[in-house]
């Protein structure tokens, strides 16, 4: 009797062991095959939810930050251009030379400086345009000033009618500081619309460029020997 519960437990045994390897090589053929070189069973590479450009060992990479550039023109007060301007003798076309509040020789010209006359705005918020006032109809413009052009402000002031070239000089016949603009823009403040402050101190403008003197390029040439 003992026998045949040995032959039970061994049978028992068997049938187990075999149903077991069958499972795993069923579940081995299912997910590799017949391949012995199977990656299934690998373990899982933890990756982060963003892939990365670059490996977590290389260096940081330098930006070089740049500077920005509000403006490539000069900066200057707007009385101070008009200033230059009278000056160098109040040139219509010719370039004229300043110097910005960085202490950097620009130049600018004419067509720079007219729009100071022309245009609201410009001295301070609220400024109104000198020609709103002063411009080409002498006859009803105060002090029968005309600004609104090159020729209408070398007439100057108090002219008899339009006609008439020649006025009272506002320039200082070329000397800024004694002319009757710069006492009416910058040391006057009458207590009119648009003239309620003085314009040089905060009043800034971007104009011309720095100045580049020409150097000639021309190799110089030896002069032959007799």
């Amino acid at each position: 009797m003992n026998d045949d519960v040995q032959k039970y437990i061994y049978g028992t045994l068997t049938i187990f062991i075999t149903g077991v390897l069958v499972w795993v090589g069923f579940i081995f053929i299912n997910a590799c095959g017949f391949s012995l070189a199977c990656k299934q069973g690998a373990a899982v590479v933890e990756r982060t939810p963003i892939p990365t450009l670059f490996p977590a060992t290389m260096p940081a990479l330098e930006i070089e930050s740049k500077p920005v550039l509000v403006s490539d023109k000069c900066q200057i007060a707007a009385a101070d251009l008009i200033g230059a301007w009278v000056s160098a003798n109040s040139p219509e076309e010719a370039a004229f030379q300043f110097v910005d509040v960085n202490g950097e020789t620009c130049e600018s010209t004419f067509a720079e400086v007219q729009p100071l006359f022309n245009e609201s705005n410009l001295w301070h918020s609220g400024s109104l345009a000198c020609v709103s006032c002063h411009s080409v109809d002498v006859s009803i413009s105060p002090a029968q000033l005309d600004l609104s052009s090159y020729a209408g402000i070398l007439a100057g002031s108090r002219r008899e009618n339009a006609e008439a070239k020649k006025g009272t000089d506002i320039l200082g016949e070329g000397t800024w500081g004694k002319s009757l603009l710069y006492e009416f823009l910058v040391v006057s403040k009458a207590d009119i619309p648009g003239h309620t402050q003085s314009v040089s101190a905060d009043s800034f403008v971007f104009v011309g460029k720095p100045f580049v003197e020409s150097v000639s390029t021309q190799t110089p040439t030896a002069t032959p020997k007799p």
